[in-house]
């Protein structure tokens, strides 16, 4: 719904002026100017330096004067203030120049004098957010003005507006610290006859309205100083109606009564509807179709929302007087007033009971705090009743039916236009009948819990997003069909990728679907030794943490935003039998958390698991007194979100692989690549998304080939780098080298890719030069420092030279004290080296406390411990190790020897075909050490 800046819509005027600017002096009424020595002006003074607004108020006339008065402080300012832009409606009044002038020390350059420099620019500047307002813009170049000149531009306009009958309503703006300028002022004066009232929205205002005489009789002058006070701070989710809003308001409307039954002549509808008439055929369809009112009240509703595109249309006397149904009709376009009509209409000769109402979009909770005037309002609508209840239709909505009557807009307060007079009434607010959004979504994990998940999602919409979502896709290639299908499952999946997508619209629903196929990676992760998944949190509970700290805050209530509601169904396929999944936290809950209404349930049956939940923002507001409670219980029902837990001791994830393997599971992930992949056989990313796909699932020579047509389309640092580590588990060291030496020509700044070349070199006899090539960086300094030392020392091991190692290291430590990467890099040597393996355990420990991920530390000593022949403490070790990393090859592998060793053939038969699925090259950097199976 669009509406025309406040100003114009709530002062319009059918006093036809002209469609070019006059220029004349200011007029007599006008008080003196602001008193400003601009000698003493400094750099240290805003920019703007007077903002002046004066209202003379008579005769249902609103002159508006203005002088704006600006300092050109730099050239940025110059650009700003360069060419004059002044807009008007000519159907509304007259544009009159006063003055243009420029001050430059002492000397006052007029830029109008005995010409008329302004051009009008004729073009209708909203037309692309659909509003025709016969807006023009006077527009002048300001010539020779440079950087320490002073612009004045002074103004004024005359506004009246028959449809008021008389009546008269002014706003004027009221400026507020922190905003800066050296001098500004608002003034009205009326005619002491005139029972006009005022009122400023914001505090601070200590101005009386004084008595004086004027050649045109006795006068009422109101005179506000600015900028006002800053106004005291409020918490963010404080309702509107506790803001000030920066604006002083009059009017001559005695009461809202008054108001309304000014405005009921503007939406009569006797004859509107002429018989024979298109709009009487459509009249007698509806009538024919059913008897019943509230099907015949959703049809005619339909009708309006879905045969007139919104135009508002504010030329003339546009911004009150509706256009009649027969013309709306006809040019199948209207704004609120013209579409109000027209329902209107369509009811009334239906027998349905109805009638107009006013509304303020954004400003409902706003209304009783203002003046009784139309310029509370900048939205009409209709209210039918139907067996005592109110329905609000609104024609400007879109995808209503009969479900959706009851549903309720969060306009506040709104006034209904009755010829008899009305007062305000307070919207009672209501649940939607459908959910705005439903998410429908069915994860397959049969292949494993740490293997991508196949996903079919349906998203439905209604309303205005279903009709937005029909013209985006109406106008998207294939790309950006993905990038809307995308958004419409984000948070369903993580790191989804779509492989198919599909966009239908039901007419007859009013609805807008986003059908989504594809690939994800579900939220498990390792907890309390168990794999754990939190359960999708689309409709979850959101956080309620309003702060009332202060004392002035504790009775202000809290906003809860719009209403609306959200549902899901969500299924998700468990591997093997399911057997030992269990469920933890509140997988039931039917409870109403701060203004929100949630209802949920979540249940496991074999191996399927359904999660259905529905949350219905209710939009009310959280008194004061309850916030506390609110608070608690929002954290207690986060606190404890609803899980699937799989069984203790779950396979490793190459054992899913294998498993997946031998059951074809992995067939249809891979066909969804495939289909990405035949969809965009031209990017990059698709085939290296299905290259990642063949690594993770031990493909190697499948990966190295997407990998490869990757990099032919659009090669990278981590595209090179990731080939190489294919062809070096594959023993193509050669080729290995050769990429990770473009990887570092792509990106010097890599550190792996440094590393990698570093490693490889050595490993191919050129052990100098990969040293060479560490210490390079290590010399520049830097993050990555430590990283790159432990890499070095590495090598001078690998080498036979322990001792530099271990010195390498020391020296880091030196420099680095407490770095868990090198205290666990020296460790690791010392086990290698099987030396000094007292302070290996000490660094070890010490690793494992500084770490977050300490799974590698853990490995460092399981080896030492291995060394020291304690065998059992290295088996607790690394299964730690592998409990956070299960694809550890490292730790499977020396798990393997030490559990040989103790004689438990088959446990290490399992963890060597493991470590060497994982590394087919895992057994390498042991061998040198003499450490085999």
């Amino acid at each position: 719904m669009r509406k025309l800046p406040l100003a114009l819509v709530l002062l319009a005027t059918t006093a036809h002026g002209g469609e070019v600017p006059l220029y004349a002096p200011s007029p007599d009424w006008v008080a003196a100017p602001l008193s400003i020595d601009l000698a003493k002006l400094t750099d240290a003074a805003p920019v703007p330096v007077v903002l002046d607004t004066q209202q003379r108020i008579a005769d249902g006339t609103v002159w508006t004067w203005r002088e704006s008065t600006s300092r050109v402080a730099s050239t940025q300012a110059l650009g700003q203030l360069g060419t004059i832009q002044l807009r008007w409606q000519p159907a509304h009044g007259d544009l009159t120049i006063h003055a243009v002038e420029l001050l430059r020390g002492g000397t006052r350059i007029d830029l109008i004098a005995g010409k008329k420099p302004f051009t009008v620019l004729r073009r209708e500047q909203q037309l692309e957010s659909r509003i025709l307002d016969g807006m023009l813009t006077a527009t002048m170049p300001v010539e020779g003005l440079r950087v320490g000149d002073v612009l004045r531009v002074v103004t004024s306009t005359a506004q009246k507006d028959p449809v008021l009958k008389g009546k008269v309503q002014a706003m004027a703006p009221l400026i507020m610290l922190p905003f800066r300028v050296q001098a500004a002022r608002t003034r009205i004066l009326w005619p002491k006859s005139l029972d006009l009232k005022w009122k400023a929205m914001a505090d601070g205002v200590a101005a009386t309205p004084v008595d004086i005489k004027t050649r045109d009789g006795d006068m009422r002058e109101l005179t506000i100083a600015l900028p006002l006070a800053k106004p005291a701070d409020l918490p963010g989710d404080a309702p509107l109606r506790y803001r000030p809003l920066p604006l002083i308001e009059a009017s001559s409307f005695g009461d809202w009564s008054t108001v309304a039954a000014v405005m009921a002549p503007l939406y009569a509808t006797d004859g509107l509807i002429a018989g024979g008439s298109p709009l009487d055929a459509e009249v007698a369809k509806i009538a024919a179709a059913s008897k019943d009112p509230a099907t015949r009240t959703a049809a005619a509703l339909r009708l309006v929302q879905d045969e007139l595109r919104y135009q508002l249309m504010g030329m003339e006397s546009g911004n009150y007087v509706p256009v009649k149904p027969a013309e709306s009709w006809a040019s199948r376009y209207g704004d609120c007033k013209a579409k109000t009509l027209l329902l209107l209409a369509l009811l009334h000769k239906l027998g349905i009971t109805a009638e107009p109402v006013l509304a303020s979009i954004g400003y409902g909770d706003v209304v009783m705090k203002r003046l009784p005037s139309a310029a509370a309002f900048n939205h009409v609508l209709v209210r039918a009743t139907i067996d005592g209840q109110s329905l609000w239709l609104d024609g400007t909505g879109a995808g209503a039916r009969l479900a959706d009557l009851k549903d309720t807009p969060p306009f506040g307060w709104v006034l209904p236009i009755r010829a008899s007079g009305a007062v305000p009434e307070q919207i009672a607010m209501r649940p939607d009948a459908r959910p705005g959004v439903t998410f429908d979504i069915d994860i397959d994990q049969r292949a494993g819990l740490q293997l991508p998940a196949l996903f079919d999602a349906r998203v439905t919409l209604r309303g205005g997003v279903a009709e937005q979502l029909r013209l985006a896709v109406a106008q998207a290639d294939k790309e950006r069909r993905d990038v809307l299908a995308s958004g419409a499952i984000r948070g369903l999946v993580p790191n989804a990728l779509v492989t198919s997508r599909d966009f239908t619209f039901d007419e007859t629903a009013g609805t807008a679907t986003t059908i989504v196929r594809g690939i994800g990676y579900p939220r498990w992760a390792m907890d309390d030794e168990r794999l754990k998944a939190d359960l999708d949190d689309t409709a979850g509970i959101r956080p309620f943490t309003p702060d009332r700290g202060r004392a002035a805050w504790k009775e202000i209530p809290v906003a809860t935003g719009a209403p609306g509601t959200v549902a899901l169904v969500q299924r998700l396929r468990l591997p093997g039998d399911a057997k030992g999944f269990t469920l933890e936290g509140a997988t039931a809950l039917a409870d109403t958390i701060g203004g929100a209404r949630y209802d949920r349930t979540v249940t496991l049956n074999g191996t399927l698991l359904t999660l259905d939940a529905r949350t219905a923002r209710t939009g009310l507001e959280i008194a004061a007194a309850d916030v506390a409670a609110e608070r608690r219980k929002a954290a207690t029902a986060r606190a404890a979100p609803p899980r699937i837990v799989a069984p203790r001791g779950h396979n490793a994830r190459w054992q899913e692989v294998l498993a997946a393997r031998k059951t074809k599971a992995l067939a249809p992930i891979l066909a969804r690549h495939d289909q990405r992949v035949a969809e965009y056989p031209d990017k990059a990313a698709s085939l290296s998304g299905r290259g990642w796909f063949h690594a993770q699932t031990f493909d190697r020579a499948a990966a190295i080939a997407d990998y490869t047509r990757a990099i032919g389309i659009e090669p990278s640092a981590n595209l090179y780098l990731a080939r190489a580590n294919l062809y070096e588990a594959t023993g193509d060291t050669a080729k290995a080298i050769a990429d990770a030496e473009t990887a570092r020509d792509l990106d010097p700044a890599s550190r792996y890719a440094v590393q990698r070349l570093a490693k490889l070199r050595a490993d191919t006899g050129a052990r100098q030069a990969g040293l060479d090539l560490l210490q390079e960086r290590i010399d520049v300094g830097g993050e990555d420092t430590p990283f790159l030392l432990g890499s070095k020392a590495q090598i001078e091991a690998d080498g036979g030279e322990g001792e530099t190692a271990i010195a390498t290291l020391d020296a880091g430590i030196t420099r680095y004290p407490g770095n868990a990467a090198l205290l666990n890099s020296r460790c690791w040597i010392k086990g290698l080296l099987n030396t000094a393996l007292d302070t290996a355990l000490k660094d070890c420990t010490k690793a494992i406390e500084l770490s977050a991920n300490p799974a590698a530390a853990l490995d460092s000593r399981a080896l030492v411990y291995f060394r020291l022949d304690r065998a059992d403490d290295a088996v607790t070790d690394l299964d730690a190790a592998l409990l956070r990393d299960d694809d550890r090859a490292e730790s499977l592998f020396l798990r393997g020897i030490v559990r040989k060793g103790k004689g438990d053939s088959t446990a290490s038969a399992t963890d060597l075909l493991g470590a060497r699925t994982i590394d087919p090259r895992v057994a390498e950097p042991y061998k040198r050490y003499g450490i085999a199976p």
